[in-house]
């Protein structure tokens, strides 16, 4: 009778564990939700859509967009950081709510580093300030001389009070000596539409949230803000152009709920990496000025850490409190 009983745990332990790894083997089973904690519309959205349709045909199901804009990224953050870790809710944002955010919002509902885990950076882009065509400026030089005629009352849109387009455009302030007023929105998107609309007289947002409005003559560039010119915009000029040293470029990453199993995110990483790499995709992210730069889980992990320190320094130049 012992045998019988020892026989039947053995064979029922291999059973559970037969069933454990088939489980493992067939993940996803479901279809997955990729929350942007951003407007539709805005470079975080834009980007999310050219990539998730081809890394849900790479795992064998459909990926969802689900845009959660609110709290300059907190709201859709939060969501995924409280979600359970089990593979089947992502998260696609810019740097701002998992960096920058540290800073400027001391009571942050989550903790990104503990709550979060990287699974890999996408790219690195730049902003752009582009203003309405009846806008009188140009360049950069330009737009300082409105700027000193006028303090404090040329208004510039952005994605959120807070987020990387703020921080950038307040960094040029404090650079150019000016004083441009901030009209906060809830995402890129809507910031562009009110450049366009002319609630406001410049945007500040990276080449994806506004490419096809450029190209359609609504808007007009002056400026990037990286170090160098994009390749998406090779004619505008980068702001360090006129004031050497100035950069500011946004990064995107994608990260789930800590505690998500090793397995999954490798299974993940795996899938991103392949639909970066595909030539319609590249193609595409190119096109939209954004070079893909696929890093490691653990790669991500440290950039987030290095600059949660460094942006703290960069809002404390900029003169922005929390």
């Amino acid at each position: 009778m012992m045998l019988k009983r020892v026989a039947f745990g053995i064979a029922m332990g291999a059973l559970l564990t037969a069933s454990g790894l088939s489980a493992a083997q067939t993940y996803p089973t479901k279809p997955l939700r990729l929350v942007v904690p951003y407007a539709p519309g805005g470079t975080t959205e834009v980007l999310a859509r050219l990539v998730a349709q081809k890394m849900g045909e790479n795992l064998g199901q459909q990926i969802v967009i689900d845009t959660r804009p609110g709290g300059s990224g907190t709201i859709g953050t939060t969501m995924v950081a409280k979600a359970p870790p089990d593979g089947y809710t992502l998260l696609w944002t810019s740097l701002s709510p998992i960096v920058i955010n540290v800073t400027t919002q001391p009571s942050l509902p989550y903790d990104p580093q503990k709550e979060l885990a990287p699974i890999s950076l996408i790219t690195h882009v730049p902003s752009v300030f582009a203003v309405h065509p009846s806008i009188p400026a140009r360049s950069v030089k330009d737009l300082i001389a409105l700027a000193k005629t006028s303090p404090g009352k040329v208004k510039y849109g952005s994605s959120g009070a807070g987020g990387i387009n703020h921080l950038t455009a307040e960094l040029f302030n404090a650079a150019a000596e000016i004083d441009m007023l901030h009209v906060p929105y809830k995402g890129a998107g809507p910031a562009v539409i009110a450049a366009m609309g002319k609630e406001v007289d410049m945007v500040v947002a990276a080449p994806p949230a506004m490419m096809s409005q450029i190209n359609a003559g609504r808007l007009r560039p002056i400026a990037v803000t990286g170090a160098k010119r994009s390749p998406a915009l090779p004619d505008v000029p980068a702001v360090a152009e006129t004031i050497p040293g100035f950069s500011a470029t946004a990064w995107y990453g994608m990260l789930a709920p800590a505690g998500t199993a090793p397995r999954i995110i490798s299974q993940l990483h795996k899938a991103l990496l392949s639909s970066l790499g595909a030539p319609q995709v590249k193609e595409r992210l190119l096109a939209e000025g954004a070079l893909p730069e696929p890093s490691s889980p653990a790669e991500l992990a440290e950039l987030i850490r290095a600059d949660v320190s460094r942006w703290a320094k960069a809002l404390h130049i900029a003169g922005i409190k929390n």
